[in-house]
């Protein structure tokens, strides 16, 4: 009962927090006056002049996705070379050296396509300079693409007819400016708080009890964790991530990151809501996402309080940090899979089987389920897409959505876009299974071995960034076919749903007649949630069935791995 009036209350805070942060992002991304425009809107304007962008120009989706494809490749070089020069770059007081060729490719895909998968510990291969001046700017230009992004699909859902969804460098300065700057200080702040550090000095060598010496890394951590976690990134600045005390030391740093993590992404359905004129809209999304992320709480809560009886007693804490319990380290693996946030204050590799299933399946759906900043929501948007065609062919009427229909074009983007995360999993996943220099990085036997490789090709397809511990990720074959994966993936699934919206928006609104489907109440929602459970199992089920439940199957005939 005590866990179930925890996870009502998270929920319910939740909840709100995103019904006000919606109210404020409207009026940031249609220019309106902000509690921080005094201070931010000079230096907003001062950005456009120095960079020659003028703001009141908008551009078609071609021009939109140019922009953001040109701009995550100008960050990809800029963190790339960063990395490769770190030993000789300021801000290294432990002397680090550089980043081997496949390792830098693999952290800079990683951040720039906000997956932040990491092959490497923070505290030992990243120098504080690349750790901020690299990696922490990542995370905000990052997140701010798919907050960009988002919004201009919106747009195109939105607006009366016409051609252009915005101005792709003025949504993103004012995500960063007025949304994730403010709010990465505030977290920021709260961290410090809580006693993660944030210093420019460097590690500590300590003497323990009994004699031994230990060294003690530290730096400036607490402005990185708080943009991972509300930019939805998850890249850990210690090498373990929100498992080290330093990254996550008490209850309330960690309720604190967790609300960081989902904030935005609930936000963006009551934006969607908002912009499009109907609030109801908004709520109907919101639900089938709801719906979805408390199935998957329900189940790994369930299964990790009562851990494997094969063991013994206690043995649902193996793996996990004493001051979380089973009860937070459930819901944390839940609510960073469902989101695109690799970071993890539990090791997901000694989960339950079930629950390793629950992981998969929130990251290779696409995580839709609140998702990524504003990945999330343009992310449900194809699946409404694909809801609304198929509702279509049922009462026999061309599909319809906000007034505007569906055709065969959208249709086939959706597709595409749909298509983005399954080949990358399951083609890369099958040319690693069969490779000898890949399957060298999975530690255990059996189907949970089987396990280690598939989450970690769902992770990077899903643009996750966690991995089950035991996965040998610094293997040169991942970290280039990973980082490949990352990369294609991401912009794989942007520019179509940016295509989409491009067409929507050229298409005159027509009026609500009485055969007009209506996509904002009880009947929507459970087509919705259906349309993202049967597709995400026609295209998963088979391979997840070698996995995680050939893995609960054998647990239950008494054999563990």
């Amino acid at each position: 009962m005590r866990d179930l009036l925890g996870y009502i209350l998270f929920l319910g805070t939740l909840t709100g927090g995103g019904w006000l942060l919606a109210d404020y992002m409207i009026r940031v991304y249609e220019g309106g006056r902000t509690w921080f425009s005094p201070v931010l809107a000079p230096i907003e304007r001062g950005i456009y002049r120095l960079s020659g962008i003028d703001p009141d120009r908008e551009q078609s989706w071609g021009a939109y996705a140019l922009a953001c494809l040109a701009c995550n490749a100008v960050g990809f070089a800029i963190l790339y070379a960063i990395l490769r020069l770190q030993h000789v770059l300021p801000f290294n007081p432990d002397g680090l050296g550089p980043m081997s060729p496949d390792l830098a490719f693999n952290t800079a895909t990683s951040f720039v396509s906000n997956t932040n998968w990491q092959a490497y510990s923070g505290e030992a291969q990243a120098s504080y300079f690349s750790q901020m001046l690299g990696l922490t700017v990542q995370n905000f230009v990052s997140a701010a693409t798919g907050m960009a992004v988002a919004v201009a699909v919106i747009r195109g859902f939105a607006r009366p007819k016409g051609w252009t969804l915005g101005n792709f460098w003025v949504d993103l300065t004012r995500s960063i400016l007025y949304v994730l700057l403010p709010l990465s200080i505030i977290v920021a702040l709260v961290l410090v708080l809580q006693g993660v550090p944030q210093t420019l000095l460097g590690h500590v060598t300590a003497t323990g009890l009994e004699g031994a010496t230990q060294v003690i890394a530290r730096g400036p951590a607490a402005s990185q964790i708080a943009i991972k976690q509300l930019g939805t990134n998850g890249g850990g600045f210690f090498g373990v991530n929100s498992a080290h005390p330093f990254e996550n030391p008490t209850i309330l740093s960690n309720m604190v990151q967790a609300l960081s993590i989902l904030l935005i992404p609930v936000a963006f359905p009551f934006l969607f809501g908002r912009m499009v004129g109907d609030r109801r809209q908004g709520w109907a999304i919101f639900a089938a996402m709801g719906v979805l992320l408390v199935t998957g709480l329900l189940v790994v809560q369930l299964y990790e309080a009562a851990g494997n009886p094969l063991l013994g007693p206690g043995t649902n804490m193996e793996g996990k940090e004493q001051r979380f319990d089973a009860t937070l380290s459930a819901m944390w693996s839940v609510l960073t899979t469902a989101a695109s946030n690799g970071s993890v204050n539990a090791m997901h590799d000694s989960f339950m089987p079930l629950s390793g299933l629950v992981q998969m399946a929130n990251m290779a759906t696409g995580e839709v389920i609140f998702g990524g900043v504003g990945s999330g929501l343009y992310g449900m948007l194809l699946y409404v897409v694909l809801a609304v065609f198929l509702a279509g062919l049922m009462v026999g009427r061309t599909p319809e959505y906000l007034g505007r229909k569906i055709e065969r074009r959208e249709v086939t983007l959706a597709v595409l876009a749909f298509l983005a995360t399954p080949v990358g999993l399951l083609i890369g996943g099958a040319v690693a299974v069969v490779a000898p220099q890949a399957v060298t990085a999975v530690q255990e036997a059996g189907p949970h071995g089987f396990s280690e490789l598939l989450y970690a090709y769902t992770s990077a397809a899903g643009n996750n960034g966690s991995a089950f511990g035991g996965f040998g990720a610094a293997l040169p074959w991942h970290t280039t076919a990973l980082g490949i994966i990352m990369i294609l993936t991401r912009f794989a699934f942007i520019v179509p749903m940016l295509a989409i919206a491009g067409s929507l928006i050229r298409k005159p609104k027509a009026a609500a007649t009485a055969g007009t489907f209506p996509t904002h109440g009880p009947l929507f929602v459970t087509l919705l949630v259906l349309s993202v459970v049967i597709l995400g199992a026609l295209t998963f089920f088979p391979v997840l069935a070698l996995g995680p439940i050939a893995e609960e199957t054998v647990r239950l005939a008494g054999q563990t791995f």
